[in-house]
């Protein structure tokens, strides 16, 4: 388990603060365009008989990776800046 999944274990007021910081984040526009291009993507290359689990669609790179990779990038949307 995370450092941070405990964290938010043991405080419920912060539990509660950052699923309202979350639901703010995924109702943008732009966050909701992402989710659904990946849920098509992931459709699409179910129905095409690929192999998706534990895999997560990579939007910079527009093709399925490891879900620890797309996740675990540092930086600011996971990419560092030229």
């Amino acid at each position: 388990m995370g450092k941070s999944t405990e964290y938010y274990r043991k405080n419920a007021k912060a539990r509660r603060k950052k699923a309202a910081t979350d639901k703010k984040i995924n109702a943008r526009p732009s966050q909701v365009k992402k989710r659904v291009e990946a849920n098509r993507a992931r459709r699409k290359a179910k129905a095409a008989g690929k192999n998706v689990k534990g895999k997560d669609y990579d939007h910079a790179v527009k093709r399925f990776v490891k879900s620890s990779t797309n996740r675990g990038r540092k930086g600011e949307g996971g990419r560092k800046k030229k």
